[in-house]
Order: structure tokens, then sequence, then C-alpha cells
């Protein structure tokens, strides 16, 4: 069956962890007929958790599509995980979809997975409803969760439904929109709607009458009827909700108890009626120069799509999800990736449920669709042909934990290398290359969970033999003072020789200024044919310091002086001489060590705001500032040495609890003396000879 965009909804299903989001993703789809049966988490067997990682964790990992049809509109679903280490995963799901539905547990609120969430939804500009879980639950509080909700984000909460009770005494929900109550179902049944009972009509008028002024505030024609005559018909509700649900100034509250299917048919009928089709939002493009435009697809516009997820499988290759944002997709066409710059040939086109994948010939502008064997990565950009702008590409975090690896052997390296570098490709909070300056090999991510399920993976997958370290800090050598060296470089062995003489003097640079090479040699002692061997000599000695090793960064480097022979002379010669005068006249130099310093942001509640604090301070930090955010959380700001974060994503969770985030990026060096660099300097010695040894 075809679907024009007016009749799609995409829709991904986010919150805190275990608030219950794959059953309600598992349970949605029995009640439209798609699956037999809704499967529990622990059985292992739902539609979304099909990976052996999340079987076998019983968690959700990677996002997980699936359509449904309700009342003739395709609704494609995204389950997404609840833990933040698999925010890539989410960030997904949300650029594919126009509206996200944030599950809420009714015993607590708004936790902080979901203000964290939440906060990326305002930053997208994107429209949001609340499903209040667990109603069944004896301390659920469906009013307590939505005045949570309103008090954390200032937010409008427009009440679609409301709960008959909770606990035990917990019969069901009303659909205040349309008037009817629906009783929670027998088991294995679906709700039907029936009349509301005489004992809930004071709650009933009383919803309506908040949910028709929020319809109002969606329309101007609407509140000055509202405020004229002090209600609206339904018709003028849903109007004005759908109106007020796309301006992003409302958000619809539901509730239910998920296990038992309590409010899903509601849910699905306000998703078909009211949720945002994809033709009333607007896609962002991005420039040649980086500017940034906005544009309606239509379904007769040249195809522009975006590939919002890759993923391999054993037995399909690589899998690639795309969302047509203009145009329609079409299976056995060409188009052309403005990413690579090259022309593809996509194959065959598909819907899935999970892993179950069903044909179709195309796919109208908004809808989400499948296909494989595409060399297209995560975030690369489908058009009808060259020229056309790049849709914006995924905004994501950047990674904040770092672990350093190692093979027994060079074929086994090259195989994880191998692994590594395509799961990069998949998920892009991950990145893996070869760190130079602290020669490891090295993998960042959003976690220590998310790093070791991949690793754990190439282990058992690809019987690879891993090892895993902290990694070395990038630290970096400079001088303190102007100092001066000669070096001559005299060999012979038979035949001509070697012979180069060079005085060179060096300086310290302001910080940041990295190198500067001048040839103040007169008179020819050095010939100009040999200067840009001294230079090379140079940074060649840069590259490892006298004190670790480290690279040397803001010198000054002026040759004087120097002497050649006309016979045994080459460049070569000059830039081993060049290399060792640099390093003589760095000992007298005043070396030290330079530390990379991190600009941090945290974002913790308020309570753990004192620890937090006192342990930056330990870490040799400094506080720079601090804003209090909505929703009880606390925005703090300090500049930390890089080696003291290494391991803070562990450091900060057990701190909070496992509630808190940062970022972090690369502000300064700042000089490092005593114990701490006596500490780096006898590390430094340990991995070298532990390198020669190997």
């Amino acid at each position: 069956m075809d679907f024009s965009t007016t009749h799609i909804r995409n829709i991904a299903i986010a919150g805190h962890g275990q608030t219950g989001k794959t059953t309600l993703f598992e349970r949605l789809l029995a009640v439209a007929g798609v699956i037999g049966e809704a499967q529990t988490v622990e059985s292992g067997k739902t539609v979304s958790d099909a990976s052996p990682d999340e079987v076998q964790r019983h968690i959700s990992i990677y996002a997980a599509l699936a359509n449904l049809t309700w009342r003739g509109t395709l609704v494609n679903l995204w389950d997404t995980p609840g833990s933040a280490d698999f925010i890539g995963e989410v960030i997904s799901a949300f650029r594919s979809s126009e509206l996200a539905l944030m599950l809420i547990d009714s015993r607590a609120g708004a936790q902080i997975e979901t203000i964290k969430l939440w906060r990326d939804l305002d930053r997208r500009g994107k429209s949001r409803l609340v499903f209040v879980n667990r109603m069944e639950d004896p301390r659920a509080d469906f009013a307590a969760a939505s005045a949570d909700i309103h008090d954390k984000f200032k937010v409008e909460i427009s009440p679609v439904c409301i709960p008959m009770g909770s606990g035990p005494d917990y019969r069901g929900i009303i659909d205040v929109l349309h008037g009817k109550a629906y009783l929670v179902p027998a088991a294995g049944k679906k709700e039907e709607p029936v009349e509301i009972p005489a004992e809930y009509q004071d709650a009933y008028k009383d919803a309506l009458g908040k949910l028709a002024g929020s319809a109002a505030e969606g329309d101007e024609d609407l509140l000055i009827k509202f405020i004229d005559e002090g209600e609206l018909t339904q018709d003028e509700i849903i109007r004005g909700l759908k109106i007020a649900l796309e301006g992003n100034r409302i958000v619809p509250a539901l509730a239910g108890s998920v296990t038992r299917n309590s409010g899903l048919v509601p849910l699905l009928n306000f998703i078909a009626e009211i949720g945002i089709d994809p033709s009333h939002v607007l896609e962002e493009t991005t420039g040649a120069g980086g500017e940034k435009m906005s544009f309606k697809g239509t379904a007769e516009g040249l195809l522009t799509a975006l590939v919002v997820k890759t993923s391999n499988d054993q037995f399909s290759g690589r899998i690639s999800y795309i969302k047509a944002a203009s145009g329609t997709l079409k299976a056995d066409s060409e188009v052309y990736n403005t990413g690579t710059e090259k022309k593809e040939k996509l194959g065959k086109l598909y819907r899935c449920v999970g892993k179950k994948l069903t044909e179709i010939r195309e796919a109208a502008y908004g809808d989400i669709c499948l296909t494989v064997k595409l060399n297209a990565g995560t975030g690369d950009t489908l058009t009808a042909a060259s020229g056309a702008s790049a849709l914006t590409k995924l905004r994501l975090p950047e990674p904040v934990y770092s672990v350093a690896l190692s093979c027994p052997d060079k074929k086994a390296e090259d195989k994880m290398s191998e692994q590594l570098t395509r799961m990069t490709e998949e998920d892009r909070t991950i990145t893996f290359g070869y760190n130079g300056e602290t020669r490891q090999n090295v993998i960042s991510g959003m976690g220590e969970l998310q790093i070791g399920i991949i690793l754990d993976r190439i282990r058992t997958q690809q019987k690879i033999d891993i090892t895993t370290s902290v990694p070395r800090i990038g630290y970096q050598e400079t001088i303190q003072k102007k100092a001066q060296a000669e070096y001559t470089h005299k060999k012979q062995s038979g035949g001509h020789g070697q012979y180069a003489r060079v005085v060179l003097s060096i300086e310290p640079l302001p910080r940041g200024e990295r190198y500067k090479f001048t040839n103040a040699v007169f008179g020819g002692a050095i010939p100009k044919n040999y200067i840009p061997g001294v230079e090379k000599g140079v940074v060649e000695a840069m590259e490892h310091g006298i004190l670790a090793g480290y690279p040397v960064t803001d010198v000054a480097a002026t040759v004087l002086d120097g002497k050649d022979h006309p016979v045994d002379s080459s460049e070569a010669a000059f830039r081993i001489a060049s290399r060792n005068a640099f390093k003589n006249s760095m000992k007298d130099a005043g070396p030290i060590l330079l530390e990379p310093i991190m600009n941090i942001t945290v974002w913790i509640e308020s309570k753990y705001m004192g620890d937090v604090m006192s342990d930056i301070t330990t870490k040799r930090g400094r506080i720079l500032g601090q804003d209090q955010l909505p929703g009880g959380i606390v925005e703090l700001r300090a500049q930390v040495p890089h080696a003291e974060l290494v391991r803070y994503a562990i450091d900060l969770k057990s701190l909070t609890s496992g509630t808190g985030s940062f970022e972090t990026a690369f502000d300064h060096y700042d000089p490092i003396s005593g114990r701490i660099a006596e500490d780096v300097i006898k590390a430094a010695a340990e991995f070298k000879q532990a390198e020669a040894e190997d």
C-alpha cells in the first residue's frame, strides 16, 4: 500500500532508561496487528532488541525501526536506547522524526535522561508529547508527574488523556478529546471505547476545559472564540491542537499502563489524527559555504534524502535507513551522494519491522525506508543530481571516554582496525585511529558501556585478543630561555664521507605560535642549497623532545653559522648536524613539559553540585562559572588538565549515580613541573622501554 506524505507519521519513542520504551514499542505493534503477540524484554524475543548484545543485557543499544498502519495512516516508530552511552542512536531517530514521544515514569516524573533529551529536542525545535506510564503502580501520580514536567521545562501541558484512578484502583483512561473511556482490557484483548463513568464526569469536564484552552493557543480565531464563549467544538479543538503542536507551543499528555495494554489505542488515535505529518516541517540544508537554508519538501521536487543510520547485518550486509526529504525515493534508481561526490545505484527498497523486511517500489517524501549494500554513510545526502545542497548532518556530541588498544601481532591489529573503522561509519559518536603523538591506537566514544560492548563483540566474533589501557596524554615540550649550540657531523667510511657543521640558536616563542625558522648565515658559510636540510633537521628534532620524547613546540630556531666540505657535504649531513645541534641547545634552554588543558562543561542535578565541584578541584581544575537550568539542572564550567579527565566518565557516573553528563574541548597548554613532571617523564621512559622489549 502506498501512502502520501500527509498520511505518514514519524515518531521517536525516547526517555530515561527502564521507563518501558521497548515494551511500549512492542505493545503498539501488537495492538495494530503487526505482530501476533507482544513479547517481554526478559524473553529476548522483542522486535526491537534483536541483537545478541541486547538480548544478553536486556537493554536497548540500537535505535530500532518498525512501521504500523492505524486508521489509514502509516506510522514509522523508532525505539531508542535510554542510556546516555548510545545517544547517537537517539539523535538519529530524532533527526528523522517530526515528533518525539517522551515516556515518563508516573512514579518519578522527568528523570535525568529525560531532561537531557528534552534539552536536545529544544535545540532542534522539535515537537513532543508525553505518555505517563505505570499508572497501575501504587506510587503512581499523574498530576504530580505532569506538574513536574511543567515545573522543570516551563511548558504548557495539555491533558489529552487522564487516568481513572491509580495504583490498585487504576481502571483505565479517559480520552478527553473524544469524550470516551477505555477500561483496562482483559489479557490479550484490545481496548474498546465506553461511556465515561459518572464519578469521573467532573474530572473529564475540567480536563476538557484545559484542553480547549490549549487548543485555542494554536489559532487566533479560536482564542477569541474561547475567550468569548468558554468552549470549543471537538473539530475546533483538533484543529487548534494540530496547529499548536506543529508550532511546538504545547506538550500533549497521555497516560496509561503499557504492560496492561491500557492507553495504547487512544495514543495511536492521537498520533494518526493530530500527529505531525512531514509536509508541515522545514528541512535544513547546508550550502557550499556553510550557510544554513531551509526548504519544504514537495512530491514534485527533485529527490533529496538523508541517510539517517547505517548498520551491518551478517546476512544482508550493509543496511542504510533513508528518509526522503523531498521528491520520491524509487527502487533501482541512480542517486548522487553529495558527501562522496559520486553516483550510486539504489537497489531494492524495504519497510521494516525490526529485522523483517517488506519490499516496496517507492517511498513518498517524508517516509523512512531501508536499502542494502549502499556505499553511503550515516549523515550522507542523496540527491537526484549533482550540485544540490546537502541536508544538515546529525548534530552529535563529542566523545568523552577513550581507551588505548593493542593486539599481540600486526595481523590481529589490522583485523581489529578494520572492524573498528567499519563501526565508526555506523555510529558517528565513535572515533578510532592511531595517535602519532602517543603512538597508540585509541577508540573514543560516549561511555564505558558503549566501548565495552564494541570490544567484547570484536573479541568474540573475530577471535582477537585485544588489550586495553588508559590512553597516554599528548604532552608537549618547550623551552624557557635562549640557548646556542653547535654540532659537527663527520663520518668517513670509504669513498665520499659525510661532513656538516651547524651553529644553532633557539629561543622561546609565545604560547601557541609553535615554530619559526630563520637563516642568519652570512658569507656562504653554509651554501644556500643546504639550508633546507638544516631546517628539516630542526623539524625532525622537534618531533621528540629531550625530557620525555614528546613533541617540542613554541620554539624559534636560527641557524647562525656552519661549515661545509666541497666533497663530503650533503643535505642529509646538514640535516643530521642540525638535528643534534637543536637537541644540544635544548639542554641549556630550560626545557619544560606542557600539558593540555581542557574546557569541560558538566550537567548535573543541583544536589550533586558540591561533590562535583570538590572533585574538579582535587583534579587540579579551576571553576569558571555555573548556570541554573530548567529541571533542577546545573551547568558547571571549568578548566581541567586532560590527564585528570581520562576516566572522568566513570568518576562522574559514580558521583551522580549515573545521572551526570559532560562535554570537553581542548583550550590550551600549561607548563608542569615538580612531582607531576617527574611522573610523566618516568612513565614515558617505561613506555619507551616496553616498546623496545616488544
